[in-house]
């Protein structure tokens, strides 16, 4: 683990920057509040340096859940239901209404513009720094990883407050609020999807040639780690051809797979080790109850009995409590603290090249690069490789296998969203709760969640009607 660089000038800058962000948050009303005057401008490396390396800050939930309440990747019973939060309640029956008068405020928005708040802070006193000689590569490192920073949470922070992107209309539809500069006086407004998309793709691409192959941390940014998130995004907006490019780039520099056979306890997190040697940058969502603890929530037993006996995840994934075969509980977090991973990781390289590689007419290289990454979830001596009579008959069998494989990653809902502007593969969420039925069309403006009516009140945000 990381551990935060120490010091009279740094601890002060990192207490009163905390009152701050801890006054924002109870108010909800991240973008809009003054900053104490007495917050002192970093003026060394360290300083700059021990900013960055708060993993309670940048790693440790920050990234919006929301989506991963909405999506299918898991169910809940009708006796929990009640005991839920309005928030999570409303996210999880796509009602139009999200946040209530109870909400004072929303994690899932202010703590990605908490990671976009240090990493401006960096961002803007980096300039006053005059790095010797020795210093310009850990200079410059400091930038890239405060852009990579930023990039991350403007990303998570799209997939769920703006619609999925969609090249014929993403210059007309309002995205977020672009905040790139730590002066919380300035109020921006909501720039369009395409802008926003522009400056998270173009901070990535600026930010790689300065950040190391290898990292010292799995919670700090790399040139893997880069090109992964570049993959993953190009994969959301539909540039397969882009996203192939970054898949390949990223696992030329770090392609280690785990082999589930090597793991010991029932879930995928190994017991010696912090993290999984798959782990390229690590992350986890915010930690709503609903996911949080497994008792709460359960996995269609349809999607369960998918998994092949010889398969392990069905056994390193879930788990079956008090004799309910019909609730299987998903157990297979990344994070060994069994919080809600949703960072990047090789399994999911693979999956996006392999998809791209369907759709590129590459039926063979896209069974070669599942085939990959299966063959570490059988069982030694049992995994039959995949093969696929068509492109369309590969690409079908990579989602599926997507699906089974990004389980409670926090992928599932923008699938849902990019798949769904294909008619092939959209689909109809329903839902019963205490005989109540919930349905959520493909392209419905429920998916993307409306902006806290505190930060609409406040900031003069424009709300996008649901």
């Amino acid at each position: 683990m990381r551990k935060t660089i120490t010091g009279p000038l740094f601890g002060c800058i990192v207490c009163i920057i905390g009152l701050i962000l801890n006054g924002c948050k109870k108010q909800d009303d991240f973008l809009n509040t003054k900053p104490n005057q007495a917050l002192k401008t970093p003026t060394t490396l360290a300083d700059l340096k021990g900013l960055l390396q708060n993993e309670d800050v940048f790693n440790s939930q920050p990234d919006p859940g929301l989506g991963e309440i909405a999506s299918d990747d898991f169910l809940i019973e009708d006796a929990v239901f009640p005991t839920l939060s309005s928030t999570d309640r409303n996210s999880y029956t796509w009602a139009k209404e999200v946040f209530d008068a109870t909400t004072t405020q929303s994690s899932d928005w202010n703590s990605p513009y908490q990671m976009v708040y240090y990493a401006n802070v960096v961002l803007d006193a980096s300039p006053g720094i005059t790095p010797s000689v020795g210093e310009k590569a850990s200079y410059e490192q400091i930038k890239a990883s405060a852009l990579f920073y930023r990039a991350w949470a403007f990303y998570g922070l799209l997939q769920t407050f703006a619609l999925p992107y969609d090249k014929a209309r993403a210059a007309e539809q309002p995205g977020i609020p672009l905040r790139l500069s730590s002066d919380l006086n300035t109020h921006p407004g909501r720039s369009s999807i395409a802008e926003c998309y522009a400056k998270v793709l173009s901070d990535l691409k600026t930010a790689l040639p300065a950040l190391p192959v290898t990292p010292v941390y799995k919670t700090a940014p790399s040139q893997p780690a880069v090109n992964a998130l570049l993959a993953r995004i190009s994969l959301a907006m539909g540039d397969y051809t882009a996203a192939l490019t970054y898949a390949n780039a990223c696992l030329s520099q770090f392609s280690t797979l785990t082999d589930y056979n090597t793991l010991n306890k029932p879930t995928t997190t190994a017991i010696d080790i912090s993290y999984l040697s798959e782990d390229i940058y690590h992350s986890n969502m915010v930690g709503h109850v609903v996911y949080s603890v497994r008792r709460d929530s359960y996995i269609d037993p349809e999607l369960y009995n998918s998994y092949d006996p010889n398969d392990l995840r069905k056994t390193k994934f879930f788990t079956i409590l008090d004799g309910l075969p019909q609730y299987p509980r998903f157990v297979g977090s990344y994070d060994y603290k069994g919080l809600k991973y949703d960072g990047l990781a090789v399994d999911e390289i693979y999956l996006i090249k392999a998809e791209c590689q369907a759709r590129a007419a590459d039926p063979a290289g896209a069974m070669a690069s599942l085939n990959t990454l299966l063959q570490t979830r059988w069982k030694t001596g049992t995994f039959v490789p995949y093969t696929a009579v068509s492109a369309d008959d590969a690409l079908v069998q990579v989602l599926k296998e997507r699906q089974k494989e990004l389980l409670l990653r926090g992928l599932r809902w923008t699938d849902l969203r990019r798949l769904n502007l294909e008619s092939r593969f959209a689909v109809t969420l329903r839902r019963k709760v205490n005989g109540v039925s919930y349905t959520l069309l493909p392209n419905d403006p429920k998916y993307a969640f409306p902006i806290p009516d505190i930060e609409i009140q406040l900031g003069g945000l424009p709300q996008k009607p649901r």
